[in-house]
This record gives structure tokens, sequence and C-alpha cells, in this order.
């Protein structure tokens, strides 16, 4: 059958058709429709919003305690893997995530990603110990890595590619809010109740999210396959080279630089051994051994998806790079304390999340994501370029400003560029296209420490020399050792001139830090002219629409 239209008396304009999509599952059938709000539609849109709230809090809860539950649990040098851990786990997963919800809906693997979440949360909480804390933030990473990606993959389900951004912007004001919350409910926490509470605070919203995903997302997926046969579809082998290649690059990345030095055995076998990996995957997936690749080769079968996934890979490393050195300018070099260091970093957040709204609505408004592209680049290069100026005598005033810049072209760019390489692709293929693509932002998270921590730390080296007194100067020798001990209390106990001669390495590694990053950022602006600007969608074609649509019209979907 190729072709059934049907109008229903109820809505008069609203036509459904079904259309068979002629993938390898013949048994499917796409609905493409008239984008048509409903409140089962509005419902799916809130539990969306309190779901990515849990991910929000976590972002900037979490970092304002970690100092204090890590001296609490005396976890020494393995602190680094409290953060690492949770990348890790996010990263690894997401394309395995991607395909779950293609073989077995939307709704039971957002429920378990949820599920994970709060678990993790849980364990967090009740730790005690280092290895049980960081056993934990591995199981909420996993939840933290499938929302991530699930909630993109939905509002794909539900919404028209050239309308998405309109209501993507409405789950993007909700984390806002949870973003700004998140440094003083983590500040209000660790001064006036246990430090517990900074994960169990996830425990009523991971509830309250799991009862609102098992009510209003109710949504279509195939139901006559046995679930043996979905268990078949899944690509175990690509995923488990997957995840052994990142851990490996991971690895290398959390001790590179820090205990051992680059050029170490202990660094250098691993990250090739992950390169190697992430080779050896793309291979696999080409081969008939993945019978339904989890990342299928045709996702970078041409240009754009590929600019756009390096581009990614980029951004993502970017606003890493910011988030992770502005604190240490703020301590070393204009001497605030790590509190005050957490609130003078808040215009890289605050305004990032509008500028990616703003950026989202003109998308829906015009259908251009290349200019959107190369003006959010532009900016941020600009922005970076000022980073550079930093200094010990910088006011206020500019150090606000300067960050307001470099967000404000982060955030054009952070949410447009999922849309754009979406539109290359069929519907049939949007769960594996936003898990490549949460991957590679994900891994560029990773790489957006470890460069930079490079750079900084090799050229502190290089200036370490300028510090004349001998034990200041023994102080801060060795690999990794300047980032660790860039702490205010620890700077300001030395007198002068010693003091300001510290402070003046610190000021100038990191502008070498600021200086790498332009070159990054104008990579990504030259990169945007190899983009293909193409037609976003206005209709919609999907296997994974609300259910409640089917009854209204009285269609069945299913094999015919």
């Amino acid at each position: 059958m190729d072709q059934i239209k049907t109008k229903s008396p109820s809505d008069l304009g609203h036509v459904t058709h079904i259309t068979d999509n002629n993938s390898s599952h013949s048994d499917n059938f796409t609905i493409e429709k008239k984008f048509n709000q409903s409140k089962r539609f509005w419902a799916i849109m809130a539990t969306l919003s309190v779901t990515g709230i849990l991910s929000a809090l976590e972002n900037t809860v979490v970092t304002t305690a970690l100092p204090f539950i890590t001296q609490h649990l005396d976890l020494g040098d393995n602190y680094v893997w409290v953060t690492n851990v949770f990348f890790l786990a996010g990263a690894a997963v997401q394309p395995l995530f991607g395909q779950l919800a293609n073989i077995f809906g939307r709704r039971w693997v957002t429920m378990a990603i949820v599920f994970f979440f709060t678990l993790g949360s849980g364990i967090c909480g009740g730790a005690t110990n280092g290895a049980m804390l960081i056993a934990g933030r591995a199981v909420q990473g996993i939840g933290a890595g499938g929302i991530n990606i699930i909630i993109d993959i939905i509002v794909s389900d539900l919404v028209p590619l050239r309308e998405r951004g309109n209501y993507m912007a409405i789950v993007l004001l909700v984390y806002t809010v949870g973003t700004a919350l998140g440094p003083w409910v983590g500040g209000e926490i660790v001064a006036h109740t246990t430090w517990r509470w900074v994960f169990w605070i996830n425990l009523p919203v991971g509830g309250t999210a799991m009862i609102m995903i098992f009510f209003f997302l109710q949504v279509r997926y195939n139901k006559e396959m046995s679930f043996l046969q979905k268990i078949k579809r899944i690509d175990f082998g690509g995923n488990l080279i997957l995840v052994g290649a990142t851990v490996s690059i991971l690895y290398s990345l959390t001790y590179g630089g820090t205990k051992y030095s680059w050029s170490s055995v202990n660094v250098v076998t691993p990250l090739i051994i992950g390169f190697i990996g992430l080779g050896g995957f793309m291979w696999f997936e080409s081969t008939k051994w993945a019978k339904e690749p989890v990342v299928p080769p045709r996702l970078f079968a041409n240009r754009t998806s590929c600019v756009i996934f390096g581009i990614t890979f980029l951004n993502s490393a970017l606003l890493y790079w910011v988030l992770f050195f502005l604190p240490v300018y703020f301590q070393t070099v204009l001497g605030s304390s790590a509190a005050r260091a957490g609130v003078q970093i808040l215009p890289s957040v605050l305004i990032a999340i509008p500028g990616a709204i703003a950026a989202v609505l003109l998308l829906a408004k015009f259908g251009k994501y290349k200019p959107l592209h190369m003006i959010g680049f532009a900016i941020c290069t600009i922005g970076l370029g000022l980073f550079t100026l930093f200094s010990p005598n910088t006011t206020t005033a500019e150090w606000i400003i300067f960050q307001a810049i470099t967000a404000a072209g982060s955030g054009f760019v952070l949410n447009t560029l999922l849309p754009s390489v979406q539109a290359h692709f069929e519907e049939k293929d949007q769960a594996a296209t936003t898990a490549a693509w949460s991957f590679m932002r994900a891994f560029g998270s990773i790489w957006g420490v470890a460069i930079p921590a490079a750079i900084f730390n090799n050229r502190f080296s290089q200036l370490n020399s300028a510090i004349t007194n001998p034990q200041a100067r023994a102080m801060f020798e060795g690999g990794g050792v300047a980032y660790e001990r860039a702490q205010a209390e620890l700077i300001w106990s030395f007198s002068s001139p010693t003091r300001e001669e510290i402070v003046s390495v610190y000021s100038h590694s990191l502008q070498r830090v600021w200086q790498i990053s332009i070159v990054f950022s104008g990579l990504s602006f030259l990169l945007v002219f190899l983009e293909k600007q193409v037609k976003l969608r206005s209709s919609l074609e999907t296997e994974f629409g609300i259910e409640e649509n089917e009854k209204k019209h009285g269609i069945e979907v299913g094999k015919m």
C-alpha cells in the first residue's frame, strides 16, 4: 500500500499520510502529518522540561560543593575521577541509548535513563568512601548521557525540523533557571545541611520525572517484534568497541600531564590504543557483522555532516576550555576564593543559554543555520581574543563584558548544530544522528579540559624560572602542579615580590591558553564555509509520534 489519506471531522484541515518507509524493517510505516499541538503534546513538553532540570542542576550544584565533598571523603588524587567518570559514562553510552530508543521505543528507554540518574544520585548521596562516590557518579553519568540525547530525540519526533527551535527554546528556558539556581542551591546545602543533599535533591525531581514519563510519554514504536528479536538488533560489538576506546582515551587524558608526563608510556599507550579502537569501531560499523550499526556509516557520507560533527567537537571543547580555566584566572590572578570564582564565571553560563534560545528562535523563523554558525563563531573568536587581555589589572566590567561576548557567540551555535545535521538525513535516522552528534559533543568536552591543561602546564614550566624565590619556584615545578595549586589562599600566602612573580607567571600562562583557543574557534569559523545550506523540513515523518493521534483518526499503524 503506497498511501492512505483520511480526514478527521473533529480536526478539519488536518491530514495524515501513511507511507512505507522502505527501511530494512518493512513492517514499519511512517506517519507524515502537519504539525498539530494537543494536550498530550504539551504534557510531554512539560515532562521533558522536568527531566532537563536534572541535568541542569547536576552541572552546577555538584561543581560548587565538590571541593568540600572531596575533602570530607578523603579522595586525594582520585578526586579527578569524580568528574571524569561522569563524563566518560555519559559519552560512551549515548550511541547505545539512541539505538535502544529506536528498538524499544522512547518511553521505556527514557524511564530507564531517569532511573539510572536517580539511582546514581542516591548512591552518591549515601557514599561512605571515595570508591562508592565514584561508582555512583558512573551510574549517574549513564543517566546524564541519556538525558542529553533523549530530549532532543523526542522533540525531533514531535515537531517538524523547521519549527523545532521554538519548542527547544522552552526546554532551554527551564534549563536556564535550573543552571542559574544551581550554584546558590549547592552553596546553601553545604552551608546549612549535609553535602549529601547535593545528590539527594535529585531524588524527588527524578521521581516526579519518572511518573510524568509513565503517564504522558505515550508514543508509537514497533510492538510486533518479540523481545528476543529486539535484542538481536542491538549492535553489541560496535558498542563494546566504542566504550573500550573511549575509556582508554579518557584514562590517558586524566593522567597525562599530571600523574604522568605526556611522553610516558602510561599515557601514550592507552591513547594510541583508544584511537586505534575508534578506527576499528568505524571499520566494524561498515562490515556485515554490524547488521544494524549503532552509528550508521551513512551519517558520515556527506561533506556537511562531517563538517558539523567536527564543529560540534570543537565548540564543545571550547565551552569546557572556558569553564575550566576562567576560574583559574579569577583565583590565581585576581585573588578570588573558589566560591567567588564560581560566581564570577556565571556570565559565561547565564549568557550562553539565552543566546542559544535566541538562535533557535531565529532558526525556526528563517530556516537558515549557516549564517547563525558564521555569526556565532565570529563572535566567539572575538571574545576569546579579548580573553588574552586578562591581567591583574582587568576591571570587573571588562571580565563581565568579555565573558558575555564569548558566551553569546558560543550559545548562538550550541543548539543550532543538531538541526543542521538532522536536515541531511531522513526522520528514520534522527535517533542515530542525534546520538552520534551527542557523542561528538561529549567527546569534545573531554578534550576541552585536556588540551588547555597541557598548554597551560607546558607554558608554566617554561616561565617558572621567573620566580626568583627558590622554595616558591620548587613548589610549582612538575607536571600538573601549577593547575592543582591554582588557589588564591596558597598564592596570597607569599609576600611581595614573590607573590607578584607567581601571579605574573599564571597570567602569562593563561594568556597562551586563550591564544590557542582563538585558533580552535577560528578553525571552526572557517569550517562553516564548507557547510551546505539545505531547506529545513516543514512536514513531519516519524514512526514515533503521539499515540493518541492514531486513536483520534481511527488509523491502525502496523503491518498491513
